[in-house]
């Protein structure tokens, strides 16, 4: 017998999981089975590249699969594994579970379950389908979120903090009577003074988040979207959140949009990011901490195509 060889199928086991996005795989179709598409969804990740993995994964008796029509559906049963596999497995499944890209993973299963449940009920609902996609085809498929920012009193002013080319500021100047948006970078806010020049109602200034160039109690609403990962202070941007906020007029909300914690270290150097995203409890209790009363916490549902990490959106009340 060669040396190492009663060793070789444990290595071969534990080279199969050592590969992030098979271990990731696991740990999804451990909790639903999927087909390829809908997993490739999940990892975000080519259905080329996640067939391959299925492919060896399946191979080597770590998942079940069946055809149903012309679809493959793929599932792991803890009772399928052998011992050994199963005991290394649920080891592997604790040092991962909830952590990273793992729990990115499983927030986008529950996004992929609830569009299989919305396309189970159009196709069985045949009215309410077809009437979606007919109003889709009249009216477009953003005049509902835009109808409802007319719920925003139009007596407010917003602050966009970190405003950049002007998204937010864009959508919020129709509906309210002023908009001040804040960068600190000056062609950002070049770029959004050129997209909204259109619009009277909207101030420009240049500044940092954590020292906002706006009085105390100025503001009746502040939008930070997609800000706060770039803020080295992140808790003295949510005391100048507060600061500006005023109360008298039913407003005193801040919104804060941001990513989920994730692992992705490029996003450091190509995007210049000084945080990896945030658990969003944590920057709930540094709101509070700044002299918000409430904060309401939901998840944020990507599109099919969206390639980057989990977004939430983090409402506080003063």
């Amino acid at each position: 017998m060669k040396p190492g060889a009663a060793l070789s199928p444990i290595v071969e086991r534990i080279a199969m999981l050592s590969e992030p996005a098979r271990l990731r795989a696991l740990c999804v179709l451990e909790r639903e089975e999927l087909s390829v598409g809908e997993l490739a969804r999940v990892l975000q990740a080519p259905q080329s590249t996640v067939s391959r993995h299925l492919k060896l994964l399946s191979g080597a008796g770590w998942v079940r699969s069946r055809t149903e029509r012309t679809a493959t559906y793929y599932r792991l049963v803890l009772d399928d594994l052998s011992e050994p596999d199963r005991a290394m497995w649920m080891l592997l499944r604790s040092q991962v579970e909830g952590r990273g890209e793992v729990a990115a993973d499983a927030r986008r299963l529950d996004e992929v379950i609830a569009d299989r449940q919305t396309d189970s009920l159009t196709f069985f609902g045949r009215v309410a389908g077809q009437w979606d996609a007919v109003r889709q085809e009249l009216f477009g498929d953003r005049f509902t979120s835009e109808a409802l920012l007319s719920l925003i009193p139009p007596d407010w002013v917003v602050a966009d903090i970190g405003c950049g080319t002007g998204n937010v500021a864009s959508l919020v100047a129709p509906v309210v009577e002023r908009v001040v948006a804040v960068d600190q970078s000056g062609p950002m806010l070049k770029a959004a003074r050129q997209r909204l020049k259109d619009w009277g109602n909207v101030a420009f200034e240049q500044g940092a988040a954590e020292s906002l160039p706006l009085d105390d109690e100025s503001v009746d609403a502040v939008v930070a979207a997609l800000v706060l990962h770039h803020v080295e202070d992140v808790q003295a941007a949510c005391g100048e959140m507060a600061r500006v906020l005023r109360t008298d007029r039913g407003g005193g909300v801040g919104l804060v949009i941001d990513m989920y914690a994730h692992e992705r270290e490029e996003f450091r150097y190509q995007m210049g990011h000084r945080r990896l995203g945030f658990e969003p409890e944590a920057l709930a209790g540094d709101l509070c901490e700044a002299g918000f009363a409430r904060t309401r916490v939901r998840a944020l549902a990507c599109g099919a195509s969206a390639r980057g990490p989990g977004l939430f959106a983090l409402a506080a009340w003063k």
